[in-house]
């Protein structure tokens, strides 16, 4: 029999004040009153068409995002966790996120969600800078880091991520440091620090944007990687930054290839089977369609010569080595399958290897992009 993997949930919440020039997920504009009721209830009833594809397993982590899911009242989350409850198994102490933008992260926010059992927060901060927020249209989205870090000592919240970018249109290097020391200011246990990055279907991506150089980006980056370091903060992923015992355990589950229930208006989902097959799954993205009852978009079994790829494309994004073993565990595919692209990974300096296992090096890190095209 194979070995399954770890089984977390996404939770998809469409909804937004505004959309955002530079992000492709997703969303829609909040223009009138949501009926959150009808869409949990949704929600619920697309879980259980899923369910049966799970195998028994147990919910180890669960994740609320959008959208901005935080324009939900708390009582309608709480609804939706304790129904998820009765239909499915979740592990005791399960980690359970909620992104947040700054408009929304209020004391009483933070008290109510805190109050139906949500135990870590990630908050889209993006930018302090002024100039730079009306860029991206999040001029009036601001919570002060002094409110921040009076909600954060009041209420003892010891599970916090931000998300902070770099490399955005007229930002400088130093615009870019002055945003990372103030986001450290905060002591949270995570920093998500990522690089814009101009998706196709974007406001952005019509636009004709001054973007810094690579050059710059690359110092930017370089100089950052070194802050986030020396303040305590361990990169243990592309973007991703923290504490010790503080790893993000949901998004490490993605990227260990695990498995995955999505729900909500275009929200993804990968379930491997006891045969080996592994099914994915793709919601609806309209909120006229996944309201009345259109769930699933499409549902295929990833082909054996795909599996590779999407494995790499997930595993390798961990800075740690990998064990060869699992490849065998979690895909239909065996090491012996793969030997010759590994062995050109190896002699172009993107991967190392022992007996054991496989790891990235500082190029194949860098250059993670051109690796995963070897496959």
């Amino acid at each position: 029999m194979k070995t399954l993997p770890p089984l977390s949930l996404y939770i998809h919440i469409p909804w937004c004040t505004q959309k955002c020039p530079f992000c492709d997920f997703n969303s829609c504009i909040k223009k009138k009153e949501i009926e959150e009721k009808k869409y949990i209830n949704h929600l619920i009833l697309d879980l259980k068409q899923d369910i049966h594809l799970t195998t028994n397993r147990t919910i180890n982590t669960i994740f609320i995002g959008g959208g901005t899911p935080s324009l939900f009242n708390y009582k309608s989350i709480n609804f939706l966790l304790q129904e998820i409850k009765k239909n499915v198994p979740i592990v005791p102490l399960a980690e359970i996120s909620i992104e947040m933008n700054p408009s929304t992260a209020t004391y009483q926010k933070f008290l109510n969600f805190q109050k139906i059992g949500i135990n870590r927060f990630s908050i889209g901060v993006q930018t302090f800078n002024k100039k730079l927020l009306n860029i991206l249209q999040r001029q009036d989205e601001q919570i002060s880091i002094k409110e921040m870090k009076n909600i954060i000592i009041s209420l003892k919240l010891n599970n916090i991520n931000y998300d902070i970018m770099y490399g955005l249109p007229y930002q400088s290097i130093d615009d870019a440091l002055s945003d990372l020391k103030k986001i450290i200011s905060l002591k949270p246990q995570h920093i998500s620090w990522y690089q814009l990055t101009i998706e196709p279907n974007t406001i952005f991506y019509v636009k004709k944007l001054n973007l810094p150089s690579t050059n710059t980006i690359w110092k930017m980056w370089k100089e950052g990687n070194k802050l986030l370091s020396k303040s305590g903060y361990k990169q243990y992923e592309i973007s991703s930054y923290a504490q010790k015992g503080y790893f993000c355990q949901h998004n490490l589950n993605y990227w260990n290839f695990g498995d995955y229930i999505g729900i909500g208006c275009g929200a993804h989902g990968k379930l491997t089977q006891k045969n080996g097959n592994i099914i994915r799954i793709i919601k609806n993205k309209t909120t006229f369609d996944y309201t009345h009852g259109k769930y699933r978009n499409k549902l295929y079994m990833v082909p054996k010569k795909h599996q590779p790829l999407e494995y790499f494309m997930n595993i390798l994004r961990i800075f740690k080595p990998t064990l060869k073993k699992k490849l065998a565990q979690y895909t239909c595919v065996t090491e012996h399958h793969i030997q010759p692209i590994i062995q050109k990974a190896i002699t172009q300096g993107y991967l190392k290897e022992t007996l054991y296992t496989w790891e990235t090096t500082e190029k194949g890190k860098n250059f993670l992009n051109d690796l995963l095209e070897l496959f």
